[in-house]
C-alpha cells in the first residue's frame, strides 16, 4: 500500500515540473489551468517556492523555474559520480576505452564522469568538464534519443568532436528527472561496434538500475 503523502508538497513539485517543461513561462492563470488547481491555491504556492528561489518571475511576469534549483541539483552530481564510477570502470576495462557519463546542461552535453583503461598502451583523454552542443558528438545525440523516446540503442558518431575520434554512447533510460547517456570514445577505427554498442547499452541499464536503488 502506498504511503500518505503531502498534498502541498505534491502540488509544488508538479509546479516545479510543470514550468520546468514549459521554456517561454506561464502566467498564474495558465499554471492554475495547467495543474487544475483554484488560483488562490496556486498563489500560495508560487510564493513559497520564490522565497526559496525555485520559481521567479520573468519581466512580464510570466513564471519560470528560479536559479535555486541549481543548488539542488550539484547536490546531485557527487551521487551520479559515486554511482557511476565503478559501472564505467567496468565498461573501460572491457572494451579498452576512455568512457564517460554525460550529462544534458541545458542544450550543452557536458561530461560529468570519465574512466580510462588501466591496460591500453594508448587511449583518448577526456576532459571531465568537457561540453559540446546535444547535437554534434554520440554522447549528445544519444541523450537526445532519451529526449525523443527513440528506442533506437546507441548512437556512433565519427569525428564530430575530435578528428578521428569515435564515439559510440546509449542512453540513461526510466531515470526521472535525469537526461544522461553512456559511452566511450577512440581512436581505433578497428573498433568492433557490434560488440561494443550491446556493452554500452548494458553498462547505461545497469547504471539507471544503479540509480533506481541509491
Amino acid at each position: 500500500m502506498a504511503g500518505e503523502i503531502s498534498q502541498t508538497l505534491d502540488r509544488g513539485l508538479r509546479v516545479l515540473d510543470v514550468l520546468a517543461a514549459t521554456p517561454d513561462g506561464l502566467t498564474m492563470t495558465e499554471l492554475a489551468a495547467r495543474l487544475e488547481v483554484n488560483r488562490t491555491v496556486v498563489h500560495r504556492l508560487v510564493g513559497t517556492l520564490e522565497r526559496h528561489a525555485l520559481v521567479r518571475r520573468d519581466a512580464r511576469g510570466r513564471l519560470r523555474v528560479g536559479l535555486g534549483v541549481l543548488r539542488l541539483g550539484a547536490s546531485v552530481q557527487p551521487v551520479l559520480r559515486e554511482v557511476a564510477t565503478p559501472v564505467l570502470r567496468h565498461l573501460a576495462e572491457a572494451v579498452g576505452c576512455t568512457a564517460h557519463l554525460t550529462v544534458a546542461d541545458g542544450e550543452e552535453a557536458l561530461a560529468l564522469v570519465v574512466v580510462e583503461p588501466s591496460w591500453t598502451d594508448f587511449h583518448v583523454g577526456y576532459r571531465v568538464g568537457s561540453r559540446h552542443p546535444l547535437a554534434q558528438g554520440a554522447a549528445g545525440r544519444a541523450i537526445l534519443l532519451g529526449r525523443a523516446a527513440d528506442p533506437t540503442p546507441y548512437v556512433v558518431t565519427v569525428g564530430e568532436l575530435q578528428s578521428g575520434a569515435r564515439g559510440l554512447a546509449a542512453p540513461v533510460r526510466d531515470v526521472p528527472g535525469l537526461e544522461a547517456s553512456v559511452g566511450i570514445v577512440t581512436l581505433d577505427s578497428g573498433l568492433d561496434e557490434a560488440a561494443a554498442g550491446p556493452q554500452v547499452q548494458r553498462a547505461a541499464a545497469d547504471l539507471a538500475s544503479r540509480l533506481a536503488s541509491a
